[in-house]
């Protein structure tokens, strides 16, 4: 609960509510937490995929013997929806919601949702005004020209915009085609105000790295909006960082990202977002809500770069374009090194990097730490674990300067935050009500 109601994962609560029901002795209130962590109507179907995956079901019966309190969180969830959000995430899959319906066995608590609930059976949903069913329908239509066909995508998305029913997160993914649709200053306008509406950027829960795609996506569109768009994007930004905790004057702070070989790797298959993309994001976002701050990135060398504190996009981007200054390595040592040669104290350095902390040098971080340590004994060092390998580059246990954070979320602030107030990562999981 704490995955998905706190750091507002998916799939990862979906996982964990799996394994435990695995856990020969639990005594957790499974189906409770099950029905709480499915937030939307695809999450039954994908928290069933993976019980398949996850039991090794081969048979024709995949999903037979269901854990009983699986069944009865789900049965639960299916009482959260209505029509149109189960016909929004209908679609063919590994396991489809007429396989979940009939598995689960879900109790109506009307008449209306017993007729709902015979739809799915059925496969008789209808089909649901989307910005995708929409559009694609426009796709769908022969146009006598070009200049037709423009309009008609003109008109649809417009319509779209006006309708209020396209989400936060569509609207982020579709900027470049509203812009290349040839939408109206009047309609762009009202999708920034969408953008740059405090509320609503805490409600759609992107994860940081959605604006930077959505900046870089409409960097190289020619339009005289682009502009427009791009700042509101960095509205967003600094929004979704309005609940970071910053640091006051008095606080001096560096910020080192890893620009390595080993960080611009893609984050999966599917995505065009690197390793590199999240560091740079998440320590810009930090940036913003610091005043007394050094910057900068490493490689083969550490090289400080002094940039305005609000253009947290743009920054980024100056970043990406700048990053082969200093090579490919991974010598994060440097950073602390250039501290100890200029003999400057301060208080907290952070790397935001995938821990493969190598080094060229024959020189080691733990040493160089242990030698900073001498002339700032009070410093913090937090590294940001962006990729999950394993690696622990300095030694944590005992080690009450040194802290190892991971995730791609803003969200890491608050559990840095926490730890440096002397909480655990435990007690804040434990602060959730059940």
């Amino acid at each position: 609960m704490y995955a998905r109601e706190k750091m507002h994962l998916r799939s990862v609560p979906l996982v964990l509510a799996v394994e435990l029901t695995k856990a020969a002795r639990s005594k957790a209130p499974i189906g409770k937490l099950t029905e709480r962590i499915v937030q939307r109507a695809d999450e039954i179907t994908e928290l069933l995929a993976y019980y398949q995956l996850a039991n090794g079901r081969k048979e024709t019966k995949k999903l037979n013997k269901l854990s009983k309190q699986i069944q009865k969180g789900l049965s639960a969830a299916f009482n959260k929806f209505d029509e149109y959000q189960f016909a929004k995430y209908d679609r063919a899959a590994e396991v489809t919601l007429r396989d979940a319906l009939f598995l689960v066995h879900p109790k109506p608590k009307d008449e209306s949702q017993q007729a709902l609930f015979d739809k799915i059976a059925k496969n008789e949903l209808t089909v649901p005004y989307t910005w995708e069913t929409e559009l694609s329908a426009a796709g769908q239509t022969k146009y006598k020209d070009e200049k037709e066909r423009q309009a008609a995508f003109r008109a649809t998305w417009e319509a779209l915009i006006d309708s209020d029913r396209v989400g936060y997160m569509a609207l982020l993914r579709n900027l470049r085609n509203m812009l290349e649709a040839g939408v109206s200053a009047k309609h762009l306008e009202k999708v920034c105000s969408v953008l740059t509406d405090d509320a609503q950027v805490a409600r759609s829960k992107q994860l940081p790295f959605r604006f930077l795609s959505a900046y870089r996506e409409l960097k190289s569109v020619k339009s005289g909006y682009t502009g427009l768009l791009l700042e509101a994007l960095e509205a967003a930004a600094l929004h979704s960082a309005a609940n970071i905790r910053g640091f006051d004057s008095e606080t001096s702070v560096v910020i080192a990202c890893d620009v390595s070989g080993s960080m611009q790797r893609s984050v999966s298959a599917k995505s065009k977002v690197q390793n590199f993309d999240v560091g740079l994001m998440l320590g810009m976002l930090l940036q913003s809500k610091c005043r007394n701050v050094i910057t900068g990135m490493f490689g083969d060398r550490w090289k400080t770069i002094s940039l305005p504190k609000r253009n947290v996009l743009a920054n980024v981007m100056e970043f990406h374009r700048r990053e082969g200054e200093v090579g490919y390595a991974t010598n994060g040592y440097l950073v602390i090194q250039d501290l100890l040669d200029r003999n400057v104290i301060v208080d907290k350095i952070f790397m935001f990097t995938d821990c493969q902390l190598w080094n060229t040098n024959g020189e080691n971080i733990v040493k160089v730490w242990a030698k900073y340590k001498r002339i700032a004994p009070h410093a913090r060092l937090c590294l940001f674990d962006l990729a999950g390998y394993g690696n622990t580059p300095l030694k944590l246990s005992g080690n009450s300067d040194v802290f190892l954070v991971a995730g791609w979320s803003e969200k890491v602030f608050d559990v840095m935050a926490a730890i440096e107030e002397g909480q655990s990562a435990v007690k804040q999981i434990d602060a959730v009500e059940l």
